[in-house]
């Protein structure tokens, strides 16, 4: 017997018979780990090493980005976010009580709510508005033989509606320009349709230029004719209560009419500016 082979030989007695080699799976010891998977009909599926690149899940977000879109991203987020804070504290001082802030920033506040972001809370009031009202305009148009002669009634308000009714994304133009113009009308002149001081002056300015470009719109002077004047008149009716309430409200439309309003020269063929 040689010298190295003093293993399972050399305890083994005389009289035991030769036993069959072991495999060689069973002589690695517990260090070489499983057997590699096998996929049901293909080759041996490799064995994930722990800790190698890779095996984690995939970076998503801004931390799939390179370092140098990272910083990008970051400042982009911040200046929205700054944006953002700076709308919601502007919207708050303008439909906060007066306080110091709003008294100080006025101004600031102002310019930056109208017109786009103008809030109107009377649809929260005690009280909310309970009429339908209807602006309309007519003309005193020059005709190509010398002659004058008056339009109809173009009601503005119903264009406007047919303008929104159905349109996803309708103009501010559409929904409160003339809207705006006869409030800021109606609030600056007297129950006798006399303006009081110098804005009831602008406001009658704004309501004629808007008369003479929706008329130029609606070709109501023709294309040999101009505008010399234009009156406005409103049509206010009340909106029906519920079956339930048991209010009753009178459906008879209530008008009022201004005065005829001259037009510029430089306005009568709708050139505004």
């Amino acid at each position: 017997m040689d010298a190295h082979d003093t293993g399972s030989d050399a305890r083994r007695g005389p009289d035991e018979p030769d036993r069959p080699a072991e495999p060689s799976a069973a002589r690695t010891g517990p260090s070489a780990g499983p057997p590699p998977a096998v996929a049901p009909d293909g080759p041996p599926m490799p064995q994930a090493v722990a800790g190698a690149a890779g095996t984690g899940p995939p970076r998503t977000g801004v931390a799939a980005l390179s370092p140098r879109y990272q910083v990008g991203a970051v400042l982009v987020l911040a200046v929205v976010a700054a944006a953002v804070c700076a709308h919601i504290g502007l919207t708050f001082l303008h439909v906060a009580p007066s306080n110091t802030l709003s008294k100080r920033h006025g101004s600031v506040v102002d310019e930056w709510i109208y017109p786009e972001f103008e809030q109107n809370w009377k649809l929260f009031a005690p009280n909310p508005l309970q009429q339908n009202i209807s602006v309309q305009v007519r003309a005193e148009v020059s005709t190509s033989d010398g002659g004058i002669r008056t339009t109809g009634w173009y009601d503005l308000s119903a264009e406007d509606g047919r303008a929104i009714d159905g349109n996803p994304l309708p103009s501010h133009t559409q929904q409160n320009e003339l809207r705006r113009a006869w409030d800021f009308f109606v609030a600056t002149h007297d129950s006798h349709n006399r303006p009081v001081g110098l804005r009831g002056t602008l406001s009658e300015a704004y309501l004629r230029r808007v008369a003479v470009l929706r008329l130029d719109r609606s070709d109501a002077a023709e294309p040999d004719g101009a505008v010399q004047r234009v009156q406005y008149r409103s049509r206010t009716t009340n909106v029906p209560p519920p079956d339930w309430s048991g209010e009753t409200v009178s459906d008879r439309p209530v008008y009022r009419e201004l005065p005829w309003w001259q037009v510029p020269a430089d306005e009568a063929e709708g050139g505004v500016a």
